[in-house]
């Protein structure tokens, strides 16, 4: 069932958000090499403790961890373990902050070091993606309009999107309806609705947009080695355009 949320519902996740956002900004001081991604979960799981917040996905189906930390080929869900990190390497924190039971959700990723070109090219491919994504979070739009206007853009860039994983509704749990993918026709799908919240998270992949899981079932990698770069918000279908509420560049002091 799609459910479109109350303004006070809004307002709680808005406020999850803005803590989500500062994390990732303290995130980005921190990314190092040498620094492992258990030492990154690790200070997620303070930072948010100190903030009144807890780790939303941590218990989730089992999931033992605060955030989720992938690292180059893996695409989603890479458990936080104690491997250095070394210059070059792409790393993806993803996690679902609950701040007094508003939900915010949002992975972003970093590169350790300088990137090189091509690597450049990957985290602004995907990082564009999501917000051509975005732009088509309209009320009366479908939900194929966002996967379509992703994709599109990311396969005329020489990149593929990941099929198996999807963006979600979210609020007052962790994944909802609808479904959102990052691929798909124009026009078709549910419509987009006001109060809808949402997360749009494309995975951008390097080679082959395939995947396969590693033995611990949680893991999601690519078949062929490429690299996968995501980014994700959490935002709120809204008559005067999408409201995200996980937005890094317009936090208050």
């Amino acid at each position: 069932m799609i459910t479109r949320k109350s303004k006070r519902e809004i307002e709680m996740m808005h406020e999850a958000g803005k803590l989500l956002a500062r994390c990732h900004k303290e995130i980005a001081k921190r990314i190092v090499p040498g620094l492992t991604t258990k030492e990154i979960d690790a200070f997620v799981e303070n930072y948010l403790a100190e903030n009144g917040a807890t780790p939303e996905q941590k218990g989730y189906n089992g999931y033992q961890f605060a955030t989720c930390a992938s690292v180059n080929d893996e695409i989603c869900h890479g458990f936080p373990r104690d491997e250095k990190l070394v210059k070059g390497d792409l790393v993806t924190i993803d996690m679902v902050v609950n701040l007094n039971g508003g939900l915010a959700d949002s992975a972003w990723t970093y590169v350790v070091g300088e990137p090189d070109e091509k690597t450049a090219k990957l985290l602004e491919v995907t990082k564009t993606s999501l917000y051509k994504g975005i732009e088509q979070a309209m009320p009366g739009n479908r939900i194929g309009d966002i996967g379509h206007a992703i994709q599109q853009y990311a396969e005329a860039e020489g990149f593929s999107v990941v099929r198996e994983f999807t963006g979600h509704g979210i609020g007052p749990t962790i994944h909802e309806d609808p479904q959102i993918p990052h691929f798909g026709l124009a026009g078709k799908g549910p419509r987009l609705k006001e109060g809808m919240v949402i997360t749009i998270e494309p995975m951008i992949n390097e080679g082959a947009w395939q995947s396969k899981m590693d033995d611990n079932n949680w893991t999601a990698r690519t078949i062929d080695g490429g690299r996968s770069a995501q980014f994700e918000h959490t935002l709120v279908i809204s008559q005067e355009g999408p409201i995200i509420l996980t937005d890094q560049d317009h936090l208050e002091d």
